[in-house]
């Protein structure tokens, strides 16, 4: 007889389900939502935290009902033997999904060892097809690259890829149905993403927001009626299927939040718990982990933080939209002296 773990729910129901967690801050591509600037401020290495932390803090959520655990960065494939890790958490039967996100430079020649080690799904950033667009938009060359780690997850055979498109006004909405159109060939479900307000996307205004509206009446000119996709899920994406059966999805945190049916939080790669993409302030899962907490202590500290969690970012940015004052999420100089702020610091 199975004794199933009852769920902890926060101030407004959500249960503690999937956690994301970043294994690096640092990145290979300088992308202008993401990472604007060309120098920042690194997390110190020593407190970084090792494989073995990381599956302990996992192990803790796992014991409190997380079942799904999804690594980001930063860029992933930066940290070294990541499949080393992969094996680690799935040996915890509580696991029962883990994932990848990447901007898959240097996925070709990495995915079969994460295949091999029992990583079950991959997503990776694909903002154009076009390699000049990609060179602008990320300062580095290497759009072959990517194109060739999405190639190598599908012949390698995941049980599914995703590909993420920022959709924005005047950059890239002129090539929605060629991504789509992309995603068919490969096997993918392409998921376009809404510009966020977050962290270090200095250059974000409400002009530059592609909407869920306008992205489905662009889509719907090209291929005719465009259907919701009713399901139960806790998954940012809402899912939407073309008359050809094609499906694809949209995440519309800026126009339509979703806050409501969050289930998800963010350990950074130094051991910060936060509990929005939005949130100012983490808590310190290192230190009691380091300091030889026992586990009933480090647990009960998660399970009373989880508890009390209020966090709506989303929707509290989309008021201050509908009064005028949706400015900066943070200042600049802010950013510079506290590197958590950063979007690459805790896996966006």
């Amino acid at each position: 007889m199975s004794h199933k773990t009852p769920d902890v729910l926060d101030t407004f129901g959500r249960p503690l389900k999937s956690l994301r967690l970043s294994v690096t801050d640092r990145c290979n591509l300088r992308c202008k939502y993401c990472m604007p600037e060309e120098a920042y401020t690194w997390l110190p290495r020593e407190t970084l935290l090792s494989f073995e932390e990381m599956c302990a803090l996992t192990g803790f959520f796992a014991e409190l009902g997380v079942d799904k655990v999804r690594l980001t960065g930063g860029e992933p494939l930066l940290r070294k033997d990541l499949p080393t890790l992969m094996r680690m958490l799935l040996e915890n039967p509580r696991i029962k999904d883990l994932a990848l996100t990447t901007n898959g430079m240097l996925l070709a020649e990495q995915a079969q060892a994460f295949r091999d080690a029992g990583l079950h799904r991959v997503t990776v950033s694909l903002d154009t097809l076009k390699p000049e667009r990609f060179t602008a938009l990320t300062r580095r060359n290497g759009h072959e690259q990517v194109l060739a780690g999405i190639d190598a997850v599908v012949r390698i055979g995941f049980r599914s890829l995703k590909l993420d498109t920022v959709a924005m006004r005047g950059f890239n909405d002129d090539e929605l149905v060629d991504l789509i159109e992309y995603g068919k060939r490969v096997g993918a479900e392409v998921r376009f993403i809404e510009y966020m307000d977050v962290g270090g996307a200095t250059d974000w205004s409400m002009d530059k927001v592609f909407s869920r509206a306008a992205i489905l009446e662009r889509l719907s000119r090209r291929y005719g009626p465009i259907e919701p996709i009713i399901e139960q899920s806790s998954a940012p994406a809402q899912r939407f299927v073309l008359p050809d059966g094609a499906t694809f999805g949209i995440i519309p945190s800026t126009t339509a939040p979703f806050c409501a049916a969050c289930d998800r939080s963010r350990l950074t790669a130094d051991g910060l718990w936060y509990l929005c993409l939005y949130a100012k302030d983490g808590t310190d899962l290192r230190r009691p982990l380091r300091a030889g907490a026992p586990a009933e202590e480090i647990k009960s500290l998660i399970r009373s933080v989880w508890q009390g969690r209020r966090d709506r970012g989303a929707e509290e940015r989309k008021e201050l939209e509908q009064i005028g004052a949706r400015g900066r999420l943070v200042e600049i100089d802010k950013l510079r002296a506290d590197p958590h702020l950063e979007m690459h610091a805790r896996g966006g």
